[in-house]
């Protein structure tokens, strides 16, 4: 998990992921699911299977749970660094792929550091401009953090250091959380009680959270499916993986996003 991705793109012919990838890239599978080293399989798949028309970079694409429902978050650590354009393409691509997943006409927001038009860096308003003139997005503005989890938008788009950032503070919260909780309940006999008696509630709620029930993240601007498993994954978490694959696949996303970035790229 520590070798450097030129590494693994150069030197290592016969991996698993390379082997898959080549798979797919002959039309042998549908899709690939891996839980390895996310800069090796990023590499490798822009390198095998090439990003789609229009398409600077490919972006990490996952859902996290809210208030509403889930929200679609991009870019999770694909690409730390990023211009207004590439955040622009994020929010045509992230918009297409939740439509796809069930979505109808999702809100699109762009994750800063407060709502009003003069926060954020220049990237991030520079982008705000670029979605502002789009046709066929719902943009809504921009979304801090506690909006993103009150649901205030369908598809938050942020570049990559940002997202992963989230992602991670988010997951180690959430178990915190689950933790103190469990801990609480089973200070005295009495917490012990209170505890049996809210066990159906606490245990829909870690259902609704669940990190299985979320894993898998799609890499989007790729000719072909590639979806990303969390590398702690256990057999859960790896089997939503894979059905978010099996989803991309009945709706044939990577066709549905070149159609549709063709359309929105080429009428600005």
């Amino acid at each position: 998990m520590d070798e450097r991705p030129a590494h693994a793109l150069r030197s290592k012919a016969d991996s698993s992921m390379r082997v898959a990838l080549g798979l797919l890239c002959e039309g042998r599978v549908q899709a690939c699911v891996s839980a390895g080293n996310t800069g090796a399989l990023m590499a490798l798949s822009r390198h095998m299977l090439k990003t789609l028309p229009g398409v600077d970079r490919p972006a990490m694409f996952a859902a996290l749970p809210t208030q509403r429902g889930v929200c679609h978050l991009l870019d999770l650590g694909a690409n730390v660094d990023c211009s207004a354009e590439h955040l622009y393409q994020f929010a045509v691509m992230g918009s297409v792929a939740a439509e796809a997943l069930g979505v109808g006409r999702p809100r699109v927001a762009l994750l800063n550091v407060g709502t009003e038009e003069v926060k954020g860096n220049q990237q991030v308003k520079q982008a705000a401009a670029l979605l502002q003139r789009a046709r066929g997005i719902h943009y809504v503005g921009f979304v801090e953090g506690d909006g993103l989890y009150r649901g205030e938008a369908d598809v938050v788009v942020c570049d990559g250091f940002v997202g992963n950032i989230l992602l991670k503070a988010s997951e180690g919260l959430a178990a915190m959380i689950a933790g103190e909780v469990e801990a609480q309940f089973r200070r005295s006999l009495a917490s012990r009680l209170v505890g049996a008696l809210a066990l159906p509630f606490l245990r829909r709620l870690q259902a609704r959270l669940a990190p299985a029930r979320h894993n898998g993240a799609s890499f989007l601007g790729l000719q072909g499916i590639v979806v990303k498993s969390h590398g702690a994954a256990g057999a859960e978490e790896f089997r939503s993986a894979i059905l978010r694959a099996q989803a991309e696949i009945r709706e044939n996303l990577p066709q549905r996003l070149h159609d549709r970035l063709e359309t929105l790229l080429a009428g600005r």
